[in-house]
């Protein structure tokens, strides 16, 4: 592709790809010069142009010398427009979830469903790039600009062509998932995480909004958890912008939850639906499983999806690696059960959900994130001993904070429970304790390969040693 063909121009330089890491330029390479929260990418602009790097875009005042200067008030939105450019095609049908928790679910729920409908589909967000064949992780809920494009555009020229993604607020942000077709857009709920990034919860809300105000296809439907405190600005926002509506909840007009009954290994829903009750088996436990559910089958229905077939495909679905996950069984018949719960909204959901099938007492062990928002870690530690029966404070992802400093911030809040600093004795004492009919619970970290100290990510699986305490 002719540069002058993503700028509009009569530039005749041949484009060779985008990068927003100067380490990353080749010759004919279009570079991302932004300033981030730690670095400044326009101090490595000099690098770029040395490596080959022929135009780049950057805020007008920055100095380019030796290659184009593409200058934008915005250079992240523009960087990203011109990346979309230049990666299309993409699958003709995109989707995008966006909330605080559950957008990992509802992303492969989305996939398995479209799946069952006969749809060669991906996902792409914290478990990475998933498709029926394989998944390769990316290391983040939604990937740099350029990752997230190649990607998408890799998806493509394998044939999907149904593709959901994570839409974080970060990345909404920083326009890391500009450029796309997005058919539909949903919202799942919002509660507090990323202060340390936003700032407060209306910044935080703002960003998410990011999606249906500017990301959301003109033509685009919205699909909104309705039972959520903050659904009315998403809904208010779609009239606005004459989008078509999708809701789901107990309060929902298109999928409508009437009833819910747990059972040992799923639930019973009653779904209102086109004028009639409907009753699904979800092999899944916990109401925020349900509400993942119906969030990902109004995303389904409205790609066009069959609402017989999309309901009947919710008691096929699969569980999502590291959301409640059953690690083992102990030999007295006590399960482990493995989650991503890392906020207090989050945690207090997988408590709740494991509570109907606590017949004694249930073992919760937790931490908090280094580098994180900070205020969040008292008020995980008050859900934990108030929800729970026994709850053990352990490090979580310390990075460069001092684990002992985050646990006494976590433990403010948690008066009476156990502190073990390190997670594998954390999650061995759990193991032991636990006796018939008790549950564990191993929450903040769910499908993660690592544990991040330091600059360091050593391999550390939450499920694994679960499975290796069991012995």
């Amino acid at each position: 592709m002719r540069l002058g063909q993503i700028t509009g121009g009569d530039e005749a330089a041949v484009v060779t790809g985008f990068a927003i890491d100067h380490r990353k330029v080749a010759p004919g390479t279009i570079f991302g010069a932004f300033e981030g929260a730690r670095v400044n990418g326009e101090d490595y602009i000099p690098a770029a142009i040395a490596s080959g790097a022929i135009a780049v875009v950057a805020r007008p005042g920055a100095l380019v010398e030796g290659a184009l200067h593409i200058a934008a008030d915005d250079p992240r939105e523009a960087f990203a427009r011109a990346a979309a450019t230049f990666f299309a095609p993409f699958p003709p049908t995109c989707v995008a979830v966006t909330g605080t928790n559950g957008k990992t679910s509802t992303v492969e729920m989305v996939r398995q469903l479209w799946r069952m409908q006969g749809h060669h589909a991906a996902s792409i967000g914290t478990l990475g790039v998933t498709t029926a064949d394989e998944r390769v992780t990316t290391g983040l809920t939604t990937p740099d600009v350029v990752t997230f494009l190649s990607n998408v555009a890799g998806l493509a020229r394998e044939g999907v062509s149904h593709l959901a993604f994570e839409a974080s607020s970060h990345g909404l942000s920083q326009y890391r998932t500009e450029g796309l077709p997005v058919r539909a857009a949903a919202f799942t709920n919002l509660s507090r995480d990323h202060l340390d990034y936003h700032g407060d919860m209306a910044r935080y809300l703002t960003a998410k909004l990011r999606l249906f105000a500017e990301v959301l296809a003109d033509d685009g439907v919205a699909v909104v958890w309705v039972d959520d405190p903050h659904a009315d600005r998403v809904i208010d926002l779609a009239r606005v912008r004459g989008n078509a509506l999708i809701t789901v909840g107990e309060h929902g007009e298109t999928l409508k939850l009437v009833g819910r009954d747990p059972s040992l290994l799923g639930q019973t829903l009653t779904i209102e639906a086109e004028g009639r009750a409907h009753t699904v088996k979800l092999p899944l436990i916990g109401a925020y499983q349900a509400a993942n559910a119906l969030t990902a089958a109004g995303l389904v229905l409205a790609t066009g999806g069959d609402l017989a077939a999309t309901l009947a495909g919710l008691a096929r679905l699969q569980p999502v690696r590291g959301r409640l996950e059953r690690a083992v069984i102990l030999e007295n018949g006590a399960p482990v059960y493995v989650d991503y719960a890392h906020t207090p909204d989050a945690l207090e959901a997988a408590i709740a959900a494991l509570r109907p099938h606590a017949d004694n007492r249930l073992i919760v062990v937790f931490g908090a994130g280094g580098d994180r928002d900070t205020g969040k870690r008292a008020p995980m530690g008050e859900v934990a001993v108030t929800r729970a029966d026994v709850a053990i404070v352990t490090d979580d992802n310390p990075r460069t904070e001092d684990a002992a400093a985050i646990r006494a911030q976590v433990l403010e809040g948690a008066i009476g429970a156990t502190e073990i600093g390190d997670r594998r004795e954390a999650i061995r004492a759990a193991c032991a304790m636990a006796q018939a009919g008790d549950i564990v619970l191993i929450a903040g970290k769910g499908h993660e390969q690592g544990q991040i100290v330091g600059d360091m990510v050593l391999p550390f699986d939450d499920v694994q040693v679960a499975r290796d305490c069991a012995r």
